[in-house]
């Protein structure tokens, strides 16, 4: 009886890739290999054990029993295998080939560009990706190994694999026409004619000012929803209603400063947390490089202009943390962007 071969890694990588997708066309996708390919290294995986770790008769594609046990038995030694294989081939960053970020829409205006340019200077090397996105999707992108790091509203489930770096904390005000004369209490309370203009729900923030306003036993009529900050805020500048935000968002909205007025929530105080998620693919020296130059903006480019002019968020609006990993930068890089 000819000897069995040895169980192949890039079998248990594709077996892994594969659980993640509800088809093998997705999971080819997403592995870069073809349809057949990617059948053949679970076949042969099957095969090696004897035993079907998919119900190839269900569509889309579903473990067995025995498949997603021997999923949870594998996962952590890919991850271990993952984290040893990203520092040795880029535990010098400028030797670093390939990465793959991602990032909510908050940042596409001014940090994202100079952390863009700062890391081509800092990994020469590098073939750069760049995806915006919700927070959602940035995670679960980042979950199925289709994004190496991402910049996100931090998830109140953190997502298994993955390591979270919390680096900013921003509060959430209100926010109405320069020209309105109406007390913050009153429009919680829903008290005036002047509408609630929402987030769209599904999204994280959406689901925080909710929440919010529930535990208050606010309920609010439901006049207008957009998923956009920029938006929301012009409807606000023209008197169209008044809107929940966070001072990193009400920054973004620099052209409509003039016709806006920002205030503290009334009541208990509240705010989102924004976190850099990382795979294990991620090396710590390229995740270090990245928190350190995107520190340094958000203290610069964020916080500071926005505490001249409201001085009163000193408390709430303000970076989280430390560095994990130190990864300093450059002192002839400090005034880029």
């Amino acid at each position: 009886m000819p000897a069995r071969k040895d169980l192949s890694l890039k079998s248990l990588e594709m077996f892994e890739i594969s659980a993640r997708h509800p088809s093998l066309q997705s999971a080819a996708d997403a592995a870069g290999l073809s349809v057949s390919t990617m059948s053949h290294h679970l076949h042969v995986l099957e095969n090696h054990l004897g035993v079907p770790l998919f119900d190839h008769s269900r569509r889309p594609m579903v473990l067995t029993a025995t498949g997603q046990s021997f999923l949870r038995n594998i996962e952590p030694a890919l991850i271990a295998l993952r984290a040893a294989t990203a520092e040795a081939a880029s535990g010098e960053p400028a030797t670093a080939r390939h990465l793959r970020l991602g990032s909510i829409e908050d940042f596409d205006s001014d940090i994202i560009p100079g952390l863009a340019v700062h890391l081509s200077r800092r990994m020469p090397q590098c073939d750069f990706t760049y995806h915006s996105d919700a927070s959602r999707a940035i995670v679960e992108m980042l979950r199925k190994r289709e994004l190496d790091i991402g910049l996100v509203a931090t998830p109140q489930d953190r997502p298994e694999g993955l390591s979270c770096h919390p680096v900013l904390r921003d509060p959430f005000v209100m926010v109405m026409p320069a020209q309105s004369t109406l007390a913050p209490e009153d429009l919680v309370r829903g008290e005036t004619d002047l509408p609630f203009l929402r987030f769209t729900t599904g999204q994280i923030i959406a689901q925080q000012i909710e929440a919010q306003l529930k535990r208050m036993k606010y309920t609010l009529p439901n006049r207008f929803e957009c998923g956009n900050n920029q938006t929301l805020m012009a409807m606000v500048s023209v008197g169209a209603g008044w809107t929940i935000t966070t001072p990193l968002l009400f920054a973004r909205a620099r052209q409509f400063h003039s016709h806006l007025k920002m205030q503290p929530f009334p009541g208990r105080a509240f705010a989102r947390e924004l976190s850099l998620i990382s795979t294990p693919d991620c090396a710590n020296s390229v995740r270090g490089i990245i928190e350190a130059k995107l520190r340094q903006m958000l203290a610069d480019h964020a916080i500071l202009p926005v505490l001249e002019k409201a001085p009163w968020l000193a408390d709430s609006f303000r970076l989280l943390g430390g560095m994990s990993d130190p990864a300093e930068v450059d002192e002839s890089e400090e005034t880029e962007s």
